[in-house]
């Protein structure tokens, strides 16, 4: 089986720092590729994360801004948002060998060409093997070597097994699949989802409506998975039923907080406290996507409209709330 023993992070981030405070657990040799030059030299110099205060780096981790140095890695994680993969990977696909993995760690559905993370890897840099990372995982917990567990899916089941192999660093427990689909999608769809359950904790309309909120919210990442080929049994692992499990009941999650600060009717710039949540992106992409292939997704649908500023928070709830009566599905 093939082996990845040097692992490169793109993204000097919480995500891609504890990332790759992980790799270098599990022994690989790690590159940790940072663009902003104020946060490479903090990472360089002090050994620590601005973002990750307390976490000291481990010390095998070289810290770069030369690209061509990332490039030179078995296996690659990018660890960029959603909407600036593309460039990040048209970057990068000049200076890679071929069939060298480039794991999506990105939870994120591309606007305008409503293209997954691993659809953009293949599209701008053909000669790689696209695969995605994603589960029930906080940055700070993984950070600090706390029990995880998450999904590594690609196409080739041989490709899916190394990459969790290499990633393995005993309380980092990756499981394998080659639903590549099912797991990128979980991870997108569950940051609305998110959302709305924040907004229900903002609102202080209780613990069962908390419930039901995200109860009937992985319904509708079942029914969208299923339209766009997810398979069932991705939907309810770890990158489905449990991302959104995690997402939907704490405010760490910065989809929840961001729900939540609505929730209290703080406006938009307010909750987001100078960062919008990935969700704030996904929610329009995931209601076209949805409207696309005729799939009912009335919670999505009325964050969309709740982010868009064409419905208040009061209006959308009762708007739930009034839905005709139907058998459980």
């Amino acid at each position: 089986m093939t082996s990845f023993n040097k692992i490169a992070v793109l993204g000097g981030g919480a995500w891609g720092t504890a990332l790759a405070q992980t790799a270098a657990r599990a022994g690989r040799s790690v590159t940790l590729w940072e663009h902003d030059p104020a946060n490479a030299q903090h990472l360089s110099d002090k050994r620590e994360s601005v973002y990750l205060p307390g976490v000291t780096l481990e010390p095998s981790i070289v810290v770069t801004r030369d690209l061509a140095d990332a490039a030179r890695a078995d296996a690659l994680l990018l660890v960029v948002p959603a909407q600036v993969m593309r460039p990040v990977v048209t970057s990068l696909a000049p200076l890679i060998a071929a069939r060298t993995p480039l794991v999506a760690c990105a939870k994120g559905i591309e606007h305008g060409t409503h293209r997954f993370m691993t659809e953009i890897i293949a599209e701008c840099a053909p000669a790689a093997i696209p695969a995605i990372l994603s589960g029930p995982s906080f940055a700070a917990d993984v950070a600090r070597g706390l029990p995880t567990a998450v999904t590594i899916a690609a196409a080739d089941a041989a490709v899916a097994q190394a990459l969790a192999q290499a990633m393995n660093s005993g309380s980092f427990r990756p499981y394998h699949s080659t639903d590549v689909r099912g797991v990128e999608l979980g991870g997108a769809t569950k940051n609305v989802m998110a959302i709305a359950a924040g907004i229900v904790e903002g609102r202080k309309l209780g613990a069962s409506a908390l419930a039901a909120m995200t109860t009937r919210g992985f319904v509708e990442l079942v029914r969208f998975g299923k339209a766009y080929g997810a398979r069932i049994e991705t939907m309810h692992g770890l990158s489905g039923l449990g991302d959104l499990t995690m997402c939907c009941s704490t405010p760490q999650s910065r989809n929840f907080s961001f729900g939540m600060a609505l929730g209290r009717g703080e406006s938009i710039d307010t909750a987001a406290h100078g960062k919008l949540a990935e969700g704030y992106y996904t929610a329009p992409v995931l209601l076209e996507m949805a409207q696309a292939k005729h799939v009912d997704m009335p919670i999505s649908t009325a964050v969309a409209a709740i982010l868009a500023g064409k419905l208040d928070v009061d209006k959308a709830i009762e708007g739930l709330l009034t839905r005709p009566l139907k058998a459980e599905e």
